[in-house]
């Protein structure tokens, strides 16, 4: 029988996942719960799932100089927010068709590593789950890595799952 510092630390895991709309996010959110979620009864203790959206800064997308900005921010805003919300959308079908119910979906607004950095810290999480782009040397040079960037700062082990290619 657990003790309650046992359930205790049992309701405190959990697996942070970093979702966009991209085919890699959604093969390392099936890839998560198929390995992790599917078999927790064999591993002793309950992981939450927390499936985390980093909702791009409309002037991020906007060059700040660029004639009209001012007045397209509040459309590119709303766009942004609808992609967003089919992305939670699908994931919340994922998660649902796994019956996963353990599972928490945020939208937050700001850069992905920074997100999904924070969201590790803010739920204490034992790992954080990435997929791969699978970009070469100049595109990752150029847009960066967020699975790199969370692989040095994230306080938790970083898996970055990649899709096997066919």
């Amino acid at each position: 029988m657990a003790t309650d510092s046992t359930a205790t630390e049992a309701e405190r895991r959990a697996i942070v996942v970093g979702f966009d709309d991209s085919e890699h996010s959604f093969y390392a959110l099936q890839w998560t719960i198929d390995h992790f979620l599917s078999s927790r009864a064999t591993l002793g203790f309950a992981y939450k799932l927390v499936v985390v959206h980093a909702k791009p800064i409309p002037r991020s997308v906007v060059g700040f100089g660029a004639p009209g900005a001012i007045e397209v921010l509040p459309y590119i805003d709303l766009n942004l927010k609808r992609i967003a919300e089919g992305v939670i959308e699908k994931a919340r079908e994922l998660t649902a068709l796994k019956s996963v119910t353990d599972a928490v979906f945020l939208v937050v607004e700001g850069d992905a590593r920074n997100v999904l950095t924070d969201a590790v810290e803010r739920f204490n999480a034992d790992l954080l789950v990435v997929g791969s782009h699978g970009y070469g040397p100049i595109k990752r040079a150029v847009l960066g890595s967020v699975s790199d960037y969370c692989a040095h700062h994230a306080h938790c082990s970083v898996m970055i799952v990649k899709q096997v290619k066919h």
